[in-house]
């Protein structure tokens, strides 16, 4: 890229400010439909994927609020706490289930049913305060049959997967008359509900005894796959990390970002993986769960069919184990559940395909500079001819800690490209907070920046679509960290605002929805069925896709493997070297 300097005069900076108001004009604005006043403190929002309703964390409890109407349907409410992390799914016709994690790390369990909350379960109870667990993540999988929490105790951090009695609580609720709930408390009054199974509790990975490694020669040279695999890790030196700190911060009130986290993703049957031969006929219901913790190489999967021996064994035997090459720093899991995405250091994006048990691709970025902070499928997006041949092509947005954000497309057979959407932020109040693939809208992400900015940009032609906008004298609360969601049935975004500082009045905070799937700016972009689920393949027709893939990418693996082959006889000249040296001092 060419570049010039001159000298800045009163004429070209007018000039300059008016170029900026007129690019401005050119990208239309989508004003807010429709507006409601919040509860006090609300500080998360979720959507449940039908469409129908939306769960509200808040000061003393959550509600639970009509998509369409926007007004409060029922509430649980305790004095003394506030919900910090909300999800609700829909478990049969007529009722819904929400998990909720509040201010002191308890997670929680809830139903909704014919216009009542209930509580169904508390999975972190405070049986000994010398021995407090606190909820640092809780997430449930759609449609409500598992849940997972990562829960941290005494400087240890665990991955707990549950197994909801979604059947037996249907029927619970069936014959719960609303009349047994105490209106004073939001609480349910002599019932006991059906408890939940832990069904798996995932530790992190640890080094067989006796297997210690001294440094990358040895490593190299060790027989066992597993070994050398968490060996990596460990020669990392990322567990030697501020995680023997204690999980609570009671000073100041919230949970040690210091720990060391997992990150995990529900999976459903994908053709020829693990699990996936006893789950023909519940294709919706999750097979296997993804874990990775942080400063891991490694991406662990677990299948979710095994019973534990008896109620105490819940540790699981690893099924499969997927190495890279650099250390996990963020991932993203596509609809169908086929294909996994990771952020890896020094730039690069690997993409796993669960139904091959291989790489789609491993694709450098060039983003050197700056690593990775997240990452995410773009849902829908124009197919070209060389999709139908390659069968398997994907689209990421991926984003910087710099604010930088890139796209990267990928398939086997297919050659990679990735494209950067913007240029590097040179204010701070430019770097985005939110990426978000618009599923109703073909290749469209929303993107929100920390000066409260909102736009809606197409990521294949990198071009702002148009500008969000709430009411004059209102603003986005808390842009470093919206509250908002996307309501994919009805085509909607809600996003919590505020009045701006500058009125006299109070800061009442409002919930402001934006109908994005309206004819005319979004026409040419609105998809008549978001339905990103594809069929699942036969046997047959996996073997020959798998067979025409590995035909078309043979010489991009002839030459990845003899890049690999170049970079071992490097490390081990090096390695040689090092010996040499320290044998002749």
């Amino acid at each position: 890229m060419s570049t010039y300097t001159r000298k800045s005069t009163p004429d070209s900076n007018m000039k300059a400010a008016c170029s900026t108001e007129t690019s401005m004009k050119k990208t239309p604005t989508l004003e807010m439909s429709r507006a409601t006043e919040l509860p006090e403190s609300t500080l998360c929002v979720a959507c449940s994927a039908d469409g129908r309703l939306l769960g509200l964390g808040h000061s003393r409890g959550f509600s639970v609020w009509c998509a369409s109407s926007l007004l409060c349907a029922a509430e649980w409410l305790q004095d003394g706490l506030e919900m910090t992390s909300i999800q609700i799914t829909r478990m049969a016709e007529k009722a819904y289930l929400l998990g909720t994690v509040d201010d002191m790390g308890v997670a929680r369990v809830f139903a909704y049913h014919c216009e009542s909350i209930h509580l169904l379960s508390v999975i972190n109870t405070m049986e000994n305060i010398n021995k407090r667990s606190i909820c640092l993540t809780f997430e449930l999988s759609e449609g409500g049959h598992y849940g997972a929490a990562s829960i941290s105790c005494n400087s240890d951090v665990w991955l707990e997967v549950y197994h909801f009695p979604s059947d037996a609580w249907l029927k619970e609720l069936e014959m719960e008359p609303s009349q047994n709930q105490d209106p004073d408390s939001s609480a349910d009054v002599d019932v006991k509900w059906s408890p939940v199974a832990a069904v798996i509790q995932i530790q992190p990975p640890k080094t067989p005894a006796g297997t210690e490694l001294d440094g990358p020669l040895e490593v190299l040279q060790t027989n066992n796959f597993f070994t050398h695999c968490l060996a990596l890790d460990k020669d990392m030196g990322s567990s030697s990390r501020q995680w023997d700190e204690q999980p609570f911060d009671k000073e100041a009130g919230k949970i040690n970002e210091s720990l060391r986290r997992c990150t995990h993703h529900f999976l459903l049957p994908c053709g020829q993986f693990p699990g996936d031969s006893h789950a023909k006929d519940q294709p919706a219901l999750p097979v296997s769960v993804c874990v990775w913790w942080s400063g891991s190489h490694n991406l662990f999967h677990y299948l979710l069919r095994k019973s534990p021996k008896n109620k105490t064994d819940v540790e699981p035997m690893l099924d499969v184990l997927w190495p890279n090459a650099k250390e996990i720093l963020c991932s993203a899991v596509s609809r169908c559940t086929r294909f996994i995405a990771l952020g890896l250091g020094d730039a690069l994006v690997c993409v796993w395909d669960r139904q091959s048990g291989s790489p789609l691709s491993v694709v450098p970025v060039s983003a050197t500079d700056s690593a990775f902070s997240r990452m995410q499928f773009v849902d829908f997006r124009p197919e070209s001819a060389d999709d139908s041949q390659t069968a398997a092509t994907v689209c990421l947005l991926v984003l910087c800690k710099s604010g930088t954000i890139h796209t990267v497309t990928s398939g086997r057979g297919a050659q990679s490209c990735t494209a950067q959407l913007n240029e590097r932020p040179k204010d701070s109040g430019d770097i985005p907070t939110v990426i978000a693939s618009v599923p109703f809208l073909q290749s469209m992400m929303l993107v929100v920046q920390r000066n409260g900015n909102m736009f809606l940009q197409d990521v294949l032609n990198k071009t702002k679509v148009c500008f969000l906008n709430p009411p004059k004298t209102f603003q986005i609360s808390t842009p470093c960290s919206p509250v908002y969601a996307l309501n994919t049935k009805q085509q909607t975004l809600v996003i919590q605002g505020e009045q701006e500082s500058s009125c006299s009045t109070g800061r009442q905070s409002q919930l402001f929805r934006f109908t994005l799937g309206e004819p005319g700016i979004m026409e040419q972009y609105i998809i008549s069925h978001p339905d990103s689920q594809r069929q699942q393949n036969t046997l047959e027709e996996a073997c020959n896709i798998y067979l025409r893939q590995r035909a078309l990418s043979v010489d991009e693996r002839n030459k990845a493997i003899a890049h690999t082959w170049k970079q071992l006889q490097d490390t081990a000249e090096l390695e040689q070297q090092r010996h040499s040296r320290a044998a002749a001092s």
